[in-house]
């Protein structure tokens, strides 16, 4: 038995002023169309409940991973929020759910990236490794819980990268040897990747990914506006909580 996983579209209204909003994005979503194909995005629902306003991404998620969006709903916010991305002033805090329980309860990674085809055969595209000729690349994580399933040992790590390269965090953890849960690209060689692509989602996939999405979910954003520091926060999703409680024995994750 095979089956696609539709796009879900209940996102959420973290806070909203009048140039700017930041959602709770689900996952599986996509933001915005990437291609000719029609498919169901977050832009697409933002024109659904909003049809005469613009939106400008300024920060993007993966469509298997949810958290915070910041959106620009003015071409002069958009900017603004430009210059502050360009100069790393706006902070983003991740969560995730790995494999195994890491030997450090804090750690810095600083391990160049590249995309992999560069440098050696890869039926994936878009797949990133860590090589020392690819781009400067760091991230910061710590241990938040440690816990066990009948599958086995887990943890989840709050993450945060210093610089913003494609599937930074993903390839980092699986750099460390923790790599994310349900991740189809990195949580092996990628044959889960293309066997989705061949066939949809599986009980056989289930068996080996745990999640039928990466665990992963902005949980924080940290921006300027007019002056004032702004933190904001995405509640950790029912999926992934639901994960972390396992057989019952965990407190829920905020």
């Amino acid at each position: 038995m095979s089956s696609l996983i539709p796009a879900r579209t209940d996102f959420s209204i973290v806070a909203m002023a009048d140039e700017w909003l930041v959602v709770g994005k689900p996952a599986p979503l996509i933001v915005h169309p990437t291609n000719d194909r029609a498919e169901v995005t977050l832009l697409g629902e933002l024109k659904v409940r909003w049809p005469e306003e613009e939106f400008f991404f300024i920060n993007r998620l993966d469509r298997e991973t949810s958290g915070c969006v910041l959106i620009a709903k003015s071409r002069g916010a958009a900017r603004v929020f430009g210059k502050q991305m360009m100069r790393r002033q706006i902070k983003k805090g991740y969560r995730a759910i790995v494999h195994g329980w890491p030997d450090w309860d804090e750690k810095r990674v600083e391990a160049p990236m590249i995309r992999k085809g560069e440098v050696e055969e890869s039926a994936i595209w878009v797949r990133q490794v860590v090589h020392e000729s690819g781009k400067d690349c760091a991230t910061r994580f710590s241990v938040v819980r440690r816990f066990e399933r009948s599958e086995g040992r887990f943890s989840v790590v709050r993450c945060e990268p210093e610089t913003g390269r494609t599937h930074q965090l993903r390839v980092h953890l699986e750099y460390l040897g923790y790599p994310i849960v349900g991740d189809k690209i990195y949580g092996g060689d990628g044959s889960c990747y293309l066997e989705f692509l061949e066939g949809g989602w599986t009980q056989a996939l289930e068996a080996k990914l745990l999640l039928s999405r990466q665990a992963l979910h902005g949980s924080e954003l940290v921006f300027d506006w007019e002056g004032e520091e702004l933190s904001l926060s995405c509640p950790w999703t029912a999926d992934l909580e639901e994960f972390c409680l396992g057989e019952g024995s965990q407190k829920p994750l905020h």
